[in-house]
């Protein structure tokens, strides 16, 4: 199911709204660091919710939401603090004792490796 949402972050790409810099998957949120490019913030996240929840449920033949209420946004203005939140985005299913070891998490991805 996972690879369902990520899907919907691909499709932010091909459709030129948005650059994926980091994301993780998580079972009932996601953290995406993005580079916005067209139209705005709350569209894009309100469309890769709704998508990716509609997709979910359908397979999974049930109607219940998938995703926490809302989003918080945070802009990043310097190089340097890009890769580290990245870090702190892929590293979202160790702090929660999903994993020891992220490489053994399968939903995330960052462009700097």
């Amino acid at each position: 199911m996972g690879r369902l949402v990520v899907n919907e972050f691909r499709q932010a790409e091909q459709t030129g709204a948005a650059q994926s810099l980091a994301w993780v998957v998580m079972p009932d949120h996601f953290h995406w660091l993005l580079e916005l490019h067209n139209g705005d913030l709350p569209r894009l996240m309100q469309g890769t919710k709704s998508r990716s929840a509609r997709t979910v449920n359908k397979i999974r033949g049930i109607q219940a939401p998938l995703w926490q209420k809302g989003y918080f946004d945070r802009a990043l203005r310097r190089e340097e603090d890009l890769k580290t939140m990245a870090r702190y985005i892929v590293a979202n299913p160790l702090r929660a004792g999903m994993v020891e070891h992220i490489g053994d998490y399968p939903l995330w991805d960052a462009i700097w490796l």
